[in-house]
């Protein structure tokens, strides 16, 4: 190569040599502040995980604890210390959980400080990568006509012009490269982002859940009152309580069988197409679920459906078409008020402790239809007896049997 070409070349060597200088993350000073300023953030979250392990590790001892006693025969002692220890593991849960949101916090505050470096990088590759194309631009305009007549082929020209190319794509990449990085810093950030949102729902149903089991331990310290700690006297009313179960268990399927029997026979009822329920009430926080086995009285009988948390007096609605077969109505809290309806497909739906009754037997209901308002407070009419607090009894049958509703839930 003729020694004159180089001198064309050689802007470009230098130019390219202040870009790499200057797109380099930031100055020295700047760039060890901010790898100190990382490296706490990623020590205070490994400290918070530790923090968060030892937390789950009490978590999974009170549990064991309850797991023993649920073993146990079911007595007034017994359950008041179970409840005792739920309470204890849920307080636990929320502690856990609100250290995570803190963990999360604190990477999102790393992933920002260092997009925040992308950011500065790629603002100086694109100065640079400006500057170099208004170079070239202006070197080709003045230097081309000369670059071609001072070297002794056109080889030799050309392998001029392809370096400059190679430059320009050189510096093009490095750009392509940072926004790359940015765009895979900002996909973290928001996935981080919806895992806080998720943590923080979680806290929230925790809280939520801690009302709950509060309710429970009251409800328990009531009965100690009402049965004068007397275990004959629990024991007595845990036995009301299982008949109380099998007579309504015996007329859910009695109606069950009989009307559905009357109803196919007329072809009353809608059949064919995928079966699916809409939700009963606007929460979907489930308080206790299908054959739970944490469930209170799983010695008496199985929990045969979804408790789903609602206020008192919260409107329950229809999940599906169907004929209402039953509208059982209480005026006293120690009696279990519920609606069923019959659908098709061989299936019903059953709504329990509820306030209020809105509809009659022997109608036709539509998906979404107001059927009731729920209840579940203790001491309040059509209440039952051993509830702890504000909720729908939800059940799901087929053909007679109880099912998971959460298999027909939308």
């Amino acid at each position: 190569m003729a020694p004159k070409a180089l001198g064309f070349v050689a802007p470009f060597v230098i130019l390219l040599s202040v870009a790499v200088f200057f797109v380099s993350p930031v100055r020295a000073e700047e760039n060890t502040a901010l790898k100190d300023e990382i490296a706490k953030l990623q020590d205070e979250i490994r400290a918070k995980k530790e923090e968060v392990a030892k937390v789950e590790e009490k978590i999974n001892t009170v549990k064991k604890s309850i797991e023993r006693k649920q073993v146990e025969a079911l007595s007034l002692k017994n359950q008041m210390s179970i409840l005792e220890e739920r309470l204890e593991a849920v307080r636990l849960d929320i502690q856990a959980t609100r250290g995570e949101i803190e963990t999360v916090e604190l990477e999102l505050k790393q992933l920002r400080l260092e997009i925040d470096a992308k950011n500065k990088q790629i603002a100086r590759h694109k100065e640079i990568l400006s500057e170099l194309i208004r170079t070239i631009q202006r070197e080709s305009d003045r230097n081309y006509l000369e670059l071609l007549l001072s070297n002794d082929s056109f080889s030799e020209f050309f392998s001029e012009v392809q370096y400059l190319q190679e430059v320009y794509s050189d510096v093009g990449a490095q750009a392509k490269t940072l926004r790359l990085a940015k765009e895979e810093l900002q996909t973290k950030e928001s996935a981080l982002s919806d895992k806080q949102n998720a943590l923080e729902k979680l806290e929230e149903a925790l809280v939520i859940k801690e009302q709950d089991v509060k309710h429970q331990r009251n409800y328990k310290e009531k009965l100690f009152t009402e049965t004068k700690e007397n275990e004959a006297t629990f024991q007595g009313m845990l036995a009301d309580l299982r008949r109380q179960y099998q007579t309504v268990e015996s007329e859910i399927q009695s109606i069950e069988r009989t009307i559905r029997a009357k109803l196919e026979g007329n072809d009353k009822l809608p059949t064919g197409g995928d079966v699916a329920f809409s939700w009963p009430v606007p929460s979907q926080y489930i308080t206790a679920y299908f054959h739970d086995p944490d469930y209170p009285f799983r010695h008496i009988f199985e929990h045969a459906g979804i408790d789903i948390k609602a206020g008192q007096g919260t409107a329950v609605r229809a999940v599906a078409p169907g004929y209402l077969a039953r509208a059982k109505r209480c005026n006293e809290s120690w009696c279990y008020s519920y609606v069923m309806i019959i659908h098709g497909d061989g299936l019903s739906t059953v709504y329990g402790h509820l306030s209020q009754i809105a509809v009659s037997e022997d109608q036709f209901v539509a998906r979404g239809d107001i059927i009731g308002y729920s209840g579940g407070t203790p001491g309040t009419a059509g209440a039952g007896p051993f509830v702890t607090g504000p909720h729908l009894h939800f059940e799901s049958r087929l053909n007679g049997i109880p099912v998971n509703p959460l298999n027909y839930l939308l």
